[in-house]
């Protein structure tokens, strides 16, 4: 099966402006120091840290005397935490900033915390049809409840090497099985996660295997309430 990209990835991969997410003020920043060789980190107890996700970048501005200014690849993140590369940022305590993430036309930045559904039979002719065959699982992070539009257990791509875009290293995609099938292909929804039929929505449609597939699974056979576990995504960009 091809790899197909919806009209509305496409378009926003050829049209999105970068523009800046998740603006917070951050009332209680503690910026810390980690020493030579340890990873430095910006902590909070009053504001949730997690919306601002590994592998993208955090921009920091008015944090005192703008000794800790800038932007920074996020490494890890909790709640409590964001932790960046090691001599990146300058002790302080109890300091005041703003928080801001920047978010552009990258398939990293259009499908953060995306969700994924896997059906049975062959994917439709294009990524704009309604789907096809019988939704046998969703796929979130570690079979966690997702809901469209909030970040709580979606999905995350990371490393990317010779064109091709792997899942968020350390994260679990699974879900566990609505009904009994074999499965056949995927369709990716970015955060809004719209069904149907649509030429704007943003998702990818691609086959599922064993090996050498987009999606890999140790099994194509989905069980009713038993958890399907996606091992490894290689989604390709070509090159021609």
């Amino acid at each position: 099966m091809t790899l197909r990209l919806s009209t509305g990835l496409r378009n926003a991969v050829l049209d999105t402006k970068s523009q800046a997410t998740n603006l917070a003020t951050v009332s209680d920043a503690i910026f810390v120091d980690g020493g030579v060789g340890e990873e430095d980190s910006i902590t909070s107890s009053l504001t949730d840290l997690s919306v601002y996700f590994k592998g993208g970048n955090i921009t920091v501005a008015s944090a005192n005397t703008g000794a800790n200014d800038g932007t920074y690849e996020i490494t890890a993140s909790t709640a409590a935490a964001i932790t960046v590369a090691t001599a990146s940022l300058t002790a302080d305590t109890e300091d005041s900033c703003l928080l801001a993430d920047a978010s552009g036309a990258s398939y990293v930045d259009l499908f953060k915390n995306c969700v994924c559904d896997i059906y049975s039979g062959s994917q439709p002719s294009d990524a704009d049809s309604a789907e096809t065959g019988t939704k046998l699982v969703t796929i979130t992070l570690s079979s966690g409840d997702f809901t469209a539009d909030a970040a709580a257990n979606g999905l995350n791509f990371g490393a990317v090497a010779s064109g091709v875009l792997a899942k968020e290293t350390g994260q679990v995609w699974s879900g566990v099985g609505l009904a009994d099938g074999t499965a056949g292909w995927f369709r990716i929804y970015d955060n809004a996660y719209v069904t149907g039929a649509s030429a704007t929505e943003i998702r990818i449609d691609g086959s599922v295997a064993t090996s050498g597939s987009q999606f890999n699974m140790s099994s194509t056979s989905v069980v009713e309430d038993a958890t399907t576990t996606v091992d490894s995504v290689a989604l390709t960009q070509p090159a021609s």
